[in-house]
Formats: structure tokens, sequence, C-alpha cells
């Protein structure tokens, strides 16, 4: 059975363009575009709007790449602080590195990286050498007090004035960034009131995936928006500039409203009169007019809150969130009247760990099939999941061994008597590199192996903590992995 589809994507590749095309030609001069969300791998759109492809935004800026230069934005604190990328497992530093790379590859100029939030970090010139080693300019733009209230300071030689200006070629400048509250729209701003000192009426417009404007507030999309930002104190909330301007209830997040009068109060200054009502015109999202099944893009949504949660409890154990974050995730859960036990995987792995007294894993396959795997003396439970799903989308009885005692036996030896580990079973990387070397002489093995792909954006769950090989396995393997915070 194929994965239910919510969202048109070749719909959205081409009303997205067009959209984003009228808006430049707004614009005679220069275009700031700010792109949020992930540009080339937006796994949470993906999710939540199961059809939309992860490089979307991507393939779309494509088409318009002779005109456009793209600028990196990334927070000193993010940098200083080490802060990791979820759903990758990776610093945002070597994430900045990683995406110039790929960009390039595909045929993007991409010219500089800005340092937002810059206060002279030392432990950031390594970082800044690594970036220029790679022919990039690299720019500070500066925390400015009272930010963004104080507009007469922000709009000064002493506010935005003080910040570096970011050199650029073409008429659209992408700025985009590896994740939220790295300081994007601020750095457009910036660069408008630059632009205009120079005598440029440069123009600025905003892409950015969620929330969507043209859903409900309470919509379970939007809703997941919000679980996702949750670390960021973001909040979703009617746009009062549009219903005052248009008497229509549109949605938008908090720093938009914040900002607006800002952004309002620097376009009357370059322009005379300013060419947005609301921050909801600034957009040029078209998401929402691409979803062509609401139920299933709810439920995905649903699904997406549950596993923030779970992430956020894993923060929390391991040090690393804040338990503020949790309890914002519990009330969008409340909100929509969710419980863990509404992820099929999270109820048949605890149901698992009742029965066998031990640590379970559970996977749900695509055609809704949910298999579990039980700790053992040869295999962990994660492990022992993966073979079974295996052996499953394969059509391999259940009681045929793939890998006997007498294979697995040489691995715990070397596990135990050489490499120093007190745990015997094997872990998911390793039984699958033994299953991989039983293929060779047995075909059964092999026609497991070659099921693989298809355990792709499964849903799976353990009912203790991972360790970070397991979990860096488990994402290589593209599983939506959630895990409790108890140890093994």
């Amino acid at each position: 059975m194929l994965r239910k589809i919510g969202f048109d994507n070749e719909k959205y590749l081409k009303m997205q363009s067009e959209h984003i095309r009228e808006r430049i030609a707004q614009f005679g001069g220069k275009l700031y575009l700010e792109f949020g969300g992930k540009l080339y791998d937006d796994m949470h759109a993906s999710r939540v709007l199961p059809g939309f492809q992860q490089d979307s935004k991507l393939q779309m800026l494509l088409t318009m790449s002779d005109q456009a230069e793209m600028v990196m934005v990334v927070s000193a604190e993010d940098i200083e602080h080490n802060k990791v990328r979820e759903d990758l497992g990776i610093t945002y530093d070597n994430d900045v590195l990683r995406l110039i790379e790929e960009y390039r590859n595909k045929g993007l100029y991409v010219s500089s990286v800005v340092i937002t939030k810059f206060s002279g970090q030392h432990g950031l010139s390594l970082f800044e050498k690594r970036l220029e080693k790679n022919g990039l300019k690299v720019y500070h733009h500066y925390l400015i007090p009272g930010y963004p209230a104080n507009m007469e300071l922000v709009l000064s030689d002493d506010g935005y004035g003080n910040n570096d200006f970011i050199e650029t070629e073409r008429p659209l400048i992408v700025v985009t960034a590896p994740g939220p509250g790295s300081g994007k729209m601020s750095t457009c701003l910036s660069q408008l009131y630059h632009e205009h000192k120079r005598g440029v009426n440069a123009g600025y417009a905003k892409f950015e995936t969620f929330p969507i404007w043209n859903l409900p507030l309470d919509h379970p999309v939007n809703l997941a928006y919000e679980a996702a930002t949750a670390d960021l104190n973001d909040m979703n909330m009617i746009d009062p500039f549009h219903l005052k301007a248009y008497g229509e209830t549109t949605v938008n997040y908090n720093r938009d409203v914040e900002i607006f009068p800002v952004l309002n109060a620097m376009f009357e200054k370059i322009y005379g009169k300013s060419p947005y009502s609301s921050p909801t015109d600034m957009g040029v999202n078209m998401a929402g007019n691409c979803i062509i099944d609401d139920d299933v893009c709810r439920e995905a949504s649903k699904q997406e809150i549950i596993c923030r949660y779970f992430k956020a409890l894993a923060g929390v154990a391991e040090n690393k969130k804040d338990l503020e974050e949790v309890n914002k995730i519990k009330v969008l859960m409340s909100q929509l009247g969710l419980d863990v036990n509404d992820r099929k995987v999270v109820k048949a792995a605890k149901e698992r760990e009742q029965e066998t007294g031990d640590v379970a894993t559970a996977i749900e396959l695509d055609d809704g099939k949910v298999i579990t795997g039980k700790t053992g003396d040869l295999l962990g439970p994660t492990a022992a999941c993966l073979i079974n799903a295996l052996k499953y989308l394969a059509g391999i009885e259940d009681e045929i061994n793939l890998l006997s005692p007498e294979s697995i036996a040489p691995i715990q030896t070397l596990k135990i008597q050489y490499l120093g580990s007190r745990n015997p079973r094997l872990h998911p990387d390793e039984v699958l590199i033994a299953l991989s070397i039983a293929s060779a002489s047995d075909a059964r093995a092999g026609y497991a192996m070659a099921q693989l792909p298809k355990i792709k954006g499964c849903p799976l769950h353990t009912t203790a903590r991972l360790s970070p090989i397991d979990r860096r396995t488990i994402r290589r393997l593209e599983c939506e992995l959630t895990y409790e915070p108890k140890d093994l």
C-alpha cells in the first residue's frame, strides 16, 4: 500500500514560482527574499504535508538561478553553543558548510555568510576561517538594544547602520539559514537601510512555509509548526494588521507581527509609503492552496506534534532542552485531544515491553502493519525490530533465522573481549552488517536487505533512550524515530 498523499507538489512548484516572479516585478531594482524553513531538505514540511518534496523550494529557485544570489545567515550564539540540527544530528556550523556545498553543486551562487548576534566571540574565528577558505565573504551583524521596539535606534547609524553592509551583485538576493531564529529578517531589513543610504530602493518579500496563512489558527499543520519551534517561544496568531486592513482573518506568527511596525516605518522612509499593509502581505506562500487531502495532512501533523513531544522529553533528560518546551507541546497536544498512545508504535512498543519485562521497539510499515522487537540474548530490541520488519516485507516466515547464533557469536566475542563493550547484543548497524555478510551465501538474507528502502519514513519507537550510534543509524535509514527518555 502506498503512503497517503495530502499535498500536490507539482501544483505547488508552479503556483509558488509564478507568485514569486510577480513579487519580484513589484520592485524595479533589487529584491531581498527571505527564505524561511529548510531550503534543501525541509523534512518538517514533508512530514506534515505528505507529498511535499524535501527539495521543492530548491527546485523552484533553480528556475531563477541566473538572477539569484544566496546569502547564508547564522547566529553567533548557535555556533558558540554548538546547536544541533535535530533531524540530521549535526551542528549548525557544519550544516552551514554542508548547505553551501549542496547549493553550489546544484548550480546556485552563494556569495557570503552573515554572522548575526555577533559580540566578538573568539570561538567563531575557526568557523570564519573555514568559510573564507571556501571562497565566502563573512559579515557581522550586532545586537541592537531594545530591538525591535526602539525604532529610532534601530533605524539609525547606531542600529542597522552599525552592521556590516553585505556586498551583493545580483537583483534577487535569497537570504536563508540552517534553522529558525538565525536573524534572516533582521538581515534583510538591515540591508534595506544600507541600500537606501546608497541610493538603492531595494524591496523585501518573505517566503515562509509555516504557519500557513490561509489555514485556521488551530489547524494541526499550524500547531505542528508551534511544536517545532517551541524552543524559540514562537506563537501563531491572527494577523491584526491584515484583519484591520482587509477584514480578513489570516495566520502569522508573533515575530513577524512584532517586527512589522519597524518594516512599515522603513518602507515609508524609503518609498514615502509602505507597499504592505500587513505581515501577511509580505509573504508569498502558496502551500495552503496545494493541500488536496486535508484529513491526511491533519493526521500527519498530529503525529509530528507527538514526535516533537518525545524529542523535547529526550532533550530535557540530556540537559539540552528546557522543561518549558515540553510543557508548551503538552498544551498543544491537549488542545487537539492527543495522547502519546495515538502514535501506534508508541502503544505497540509499550505493550511489548509489558509482555517481556524489558525494553522493546516497534515500527509501523506503509501498509499499516506494526512490527515489534524485544530485547534478547543476541539482539537489542531495535536491531530485532529491524530484522523482523525486513523479514515481513520480504515474505520470509517468522520462525526462520536469517542470522544464526553461530554467525552472531564471533561478533559478540569481538565486542566483549577486544573492543571493551559490556553489551553483547547486536545494535542496528551491527545487525545490518551481519545481514549483508549473510546475503553472500543466503539468498533470503539478500532479499531481506533489499527491503531496506521500504522502511524509509516509517515511524519507529523504542521504550528507552537509544545510544547516539543507534540514533545515527536509524536517521540514515530515514525512519521517524521517537524514544522514551529512560536509560537502557
